[in-house]
């Protein structure tokens, strides 16, 4: 929270939250530096994890379909056995009636070997398409891992190079906070927060404001550069400063 005193002149006041708006246009300057790499990151993160959940289902839905395949297998083992069983049985038969009952057991289970090797046809086909699906999950899997390694990589080079000097930065628009009065620190943050450049506060140039570049009127320079009041851009609503205090004051 600010601690200004109340009676600062509005120079004093315009030269406080100017400073800390080149402090925090230093910040945005690292946060440019580092682009989009962040949301790269976390978004190659999320895909990666997807494809991994991914690639595990489809190793999961492979082992069931090699598990139904043997099982089907088994099956057909069993069917065959069945009927080595009971093509000895019809030799043993007395009447006409077992053999009858013995030969449509022979043939319930070679339909039942029929329908185990359609079983596994139709599940070979499958298991083909789900390892095809692996090999391109895998590939699209890997790619996005090596691109996680370099965006990662260069994120953190950045982080590096940056970190001491945001840090000091974080601290030193802090400091300068205290020195604004209350109610323009809550404007300079207000329109701060609005604008994706981060400028609240911006000087006249070349007869126009430095954030939105409509022209200012002359009779509104002549104010501003008079420092009496705080004045705003009528158009974008930036705190107007003249060029002569925006070139005097520096943040460090």
């Amino acid at each position: 929270m600010a601690t200004v005193a109340k009676d600062f002149s509005i120079e004093e006041k315009l030269t406080a939250v100017l400073t800390l708006q080149k402090i925090d246009s230093k910040r945005d300057e690292i946060k440019t530096l580092k682009g989009e790499l962040p949301m790269e990151v976390n978004d190659l993160e999320d895909e990666v994890e997807g494809l991994q959940t991914r690639a595990n289902n489809i190793d999961s839905e492979i082992t069931s379909i090699t598990d139904y395949i043997e099982s089907r297998k088994t099956a057909k083992k069993e069917a065959e056995a069945l009927i080595k069983k009971y093509e000895k049985q019809q030799d043993n038969v007395k009447n006409s009636r077992e053999f009858e009952a013995i030969t449509k057991e022979i043939e319930m289970q070679e339909l039942e070997m029929k329908l185990c090797d359609k079983h596994i046809k139709d599940a070979l086909v499958k298991l083909q398409e789900a390892q095809n699906s692996k090999i391109v999950a895998g590939e699209r899997l890997e790619n996005k891992k090596d691109a996680l390694v370099v965006k990662k990589a260069e994120l953190d080079k950045i982080i590096k190079e940056t970190e001491a000097e945001e840090n000091e930065l974080i601290k030193t628009s802090d400091k300068a906070k205290e020195k604004v009065e209350e109610r323009l620190l809550t404007a300079y943050e207000r329109i701060r927060n609005s604008y994706r450049n981060g400028l609240a506060v911006v000087p006249v140039l070349r007869d126009s404001c430095g954030g939105c570049f409509n022209i200012i009127p002359p009779q509104r320079q002549a104010e501003i550069h008079q420092r009496k009041k705080i004045i705003v851009c009528e158009h974008c609503g930036r705190v107007l400063v003249d060029n002569d205090l925006n070139e005097a004051v520096k943040p460090f």
